[in-house]
């Protein structure tokens, strides 16, 4: 059963800018009422797209270079990187369906 690959500012390069899947990135923390109603949506899919593409979180609070690196302003904010660059950014809880389709565009 996958489970999504909780990222660090330390291996985020290594696990996002050099991977050959897509890869979905979850910024959140645990204060933020909405990331909990996406997360989910963010397991559900790290099993769905095992595989297929990579499903991550980055905790914004614990690795604040990276969220500054992309300019995460507000939380929960999905990016989703294709060839080690962002393709795609949703912003806010949005229903599983549209998160779905931007990151099936990309593969």
């Amino acid at each position: 059963m996958s489970k999504p690959l909780h990222l660090t500012d330390s291996i985020f390069d290594a696990e996002v800018t050099k991977s050959d899947k897509p890869v979905l990135i979850d910024f959140w923390a645990a204060w933020c009422g909405p990331c909990r109603m996406i997360a989910p949506i963010i397991e559900e899919l790290a099993q769905e797209y095992d595989g297929k593409a990579k499903i991550c979180k980055l905790d914004v609070d614990n690795n604040q270079q990276t969220a500054m690196t992309f300019g995460i302003r507000s939380i929960p904010t999905i990016l989703i990187f294709k060839g080690g660059e962002v393709v795609d950014t949703i912003v806010g809880a949005v229903p599983k369906e549209q998160i779905v389709n931007k990151l099936d565009s990309h593969i």
